[in-house]
Parts: structure tokens; sequence; C-alpha cells
């Protein structure tokens, strides 16, 4: 089947994922008196994705792998590795399709996140560290035969985020600018894709933290590299390595990558509670840190997106990082 991301195969994979998505809403962002946030003529809108089942962008890469594989693939399950939320969205959607899961994820995984795998019926593996649990869901896959829902490479995954891209198109059209974290980059890959498919002359920023800011380095490398740091409070968005597709796909379509810090991320995450009431991750933050940090002058005046990826947080950690932003 062919896997190009082109129109057409992007509203096949919407089509054939809708069952088991929704179409996450899309929010103003103005100031009391109306005006815009950044303090001009701006349009932020935020792309409202921590809405989305379980609670993250992820179920749409992780539902298109799997309603495109084989029964032969999926005859004794699938498994996946994450910091927490593509294994809340593989066992979603594997729950959904009747399909048994195993997920892998750090010692250090929020707790919310833990019990939202075991309540949807997966089978939880820990891991001392990202690399270490990337070794271990490989030999789950290869001793136990099951497919493997790989956390951001591949053309089905980025397939999966394009109907994202999509979607957001369609909600605000004629778009300046979008604004997408990066972890692995599946997000921003598909995404990114789409965007300027629809819509040439919008401009698309990847966002990293300064801690884990390994497209940036694969960029300026022109090849995928391996992350030599993972340190920030945004565990969704240090992975341990970029990967050929979704690299290749952000090397074509993202127009640059900005980095944001630790404190940058806690006070954007107040700054969306205390205006917009919505209580989100770290990683659901970085494009807001992005937006009133390193791209607020190059975006005033400009039509903007900024996506909201994830939610999958407890109230005690959000809480401790709110109140460290001082806000």
């Amino acid at each position: 089947m062919v896997t190009d991301i082109t129109f057409q195969n992007i509203c096949r994979i919407r089509d054939q994922i809708s069952d088991g998505i929704v179409t996450t809403p899309v929010l103003d962002w103005k100031t009391s008196s109306g005006g815009g946030v950044m303090g001009g003529d701006d349009q932020v809108t935020l792309k409202l994705e921590l809405f989305q089942n379980g609670g993250s962008f992820k179920i749409r890469g992780a539902l298109a792998v799997m309603l495109n594989a084989s029964e032969d693939d999926l005859k004794n399950g699938v498994v996946a590795v994450s910091a927490g939320n593509h294994a809340i969205a593989t066992a979603y959607a594997a729950k959904s399709l009747g399909l048994d899961a195993s997920v892998v994820m750090m010692k250090s995984a929020n707790p919310a996140r833990l019990a939202a795998c075991k309540a949807l019926g997966a089978k939880v593996f820990l891991a001392e560290d990202v690399d270490h649990a990337f070794e271990m869901v490989e030999t789950i896959r290869d001793e136990e035969e099951r497919l493997f829902v790989h956390p951001y490479e591949g053309p089905y995954t980025a397939l999966g985020t394009a109907t994202l891209g999509m979607e957001l198109c369609d909600q605000v059209p004629d778009l300046d600018a979008v604004i997408v974290p990066i972890g692995g980059g599946g997000l921003c890959a598909g995404v990114s894709s789409a965007v300027k498919l629809l819509n040439p002359r919008c401009k698309v920023y990847g966002v990293e933290p300064e801690g884990a800011d390994n497209m940036r380095r694969s960029l300026i490398a022109g090849s995928p590299q391996k992350c030599p740091r993972k340190d920030t409070i945004a565990d969704s968005l240090k992975p341990p390595a970029s990967a050929p597709y979704s690299f290749g796909l952000c090397q074509a379509h993202v127009d640059d990558i900005v980095l944001v810090s630790d404190d940058d991320i806690r006070k954007a995450m107040a700054r969306l509670f205390s205006e917009m009431k919505l209580a989100v991750e770290p990683a659901g933050a970085a494009s807001t840190a992005a937006l009133f940090g390193p791209l607020k002058e190059r975006l005033a005046g400009k039509k903007v997106a900024a996506l909201v990826s994830g939610s999958n947080i407890d109230i005690t950690t959000f809480a401790t990082h709110v109140e460290a932003a001082g806000e």
C-alpha cells in the first residue's frame, strides 16, 4: 500500500482512524480586552489535542499503524515503548481493536500514566531509563512475536499525525505559522508535511527543550543523531535518538527549530492554566513557551497556531511545576 504523505493518503488514514479519535477543538487566545495575546494585532489559536482520546495526539499514529498491519502481524498483540503518552495510546487503541498490549515505560514515568495503561488492560514493564526501555521492547517484540508500534518513526505514524495537521488547516485557514513540540519527531513530521501540502506559505516551527535538543542537532549534522543528553522536565520530549523517516520529513518541511528552558515551560504551564484554564503536561506547554519566548518577535502580528499536544500528568506534579514558575 502506498504510504507517501499525499493529500489522498492523509484523507484515507483520517477516514480509517475516524472511529477511534475525536476532532479536537481550537481556541482563540485573546486578552481580557479582546486584543492579541502577544500585545499587538496577532491572532493566536490553540489546537487542543490534549482533549484527544488517551489524552494526547499519540492515538492517531498508533491506530494508523495497527489498522494497516496484517492479521499475522497482530496475532500475538502489540508492544510499545514510551515515557507515557504513546503507551497510553497504544493500550487504548489495542483495547478498542480487541488486541493484547504490552508497554515498556521508564521507572520515572508519571504515576497517572502508569495507572492509565494498567486501567486500559495493558501489561506494563518498567525500565531504568529510555535506552534500556528500547532494548527491552525489542526483546519482547522478538520473543513474543508482537507488532512493535514505534512511538515516533514510520510512514503510518507520520500519516496519523498528518491528520492532525490537516484537521488544523481545515479549522484555521490561512495560517502564517504553526508551532509544534518535537520529541522523537513523529508529531512534527506528520503535521509539518500536511501543513506544507495544504498551505505552502505557512511557516512550521519546531520546539525542543534546551536539555534535549536532538532534532536540532540532527538537522545541523544532516542525519539522525543519538540524543547526547536528556535533561528536561518534559519527559515526552527526550527520545533516545532521531530516526530516519521522521527526520527526513522534518528536514524537508520544518522552517526552524527553537529551544525553550524548563523555566520557560513551567511559566507556559502556569499561563495556560491561569489564562486559558488548561492543565497541561510540560511537553504540552512547549509550543506556548516558544510563542512567548524565542518566537515572540518573529510572530508579532501573525496568524499563529500552537499545538497543545497532551495533558497526561497527575495533579501533584502539575501543581509543583506551576508553583515553581512563580507566576
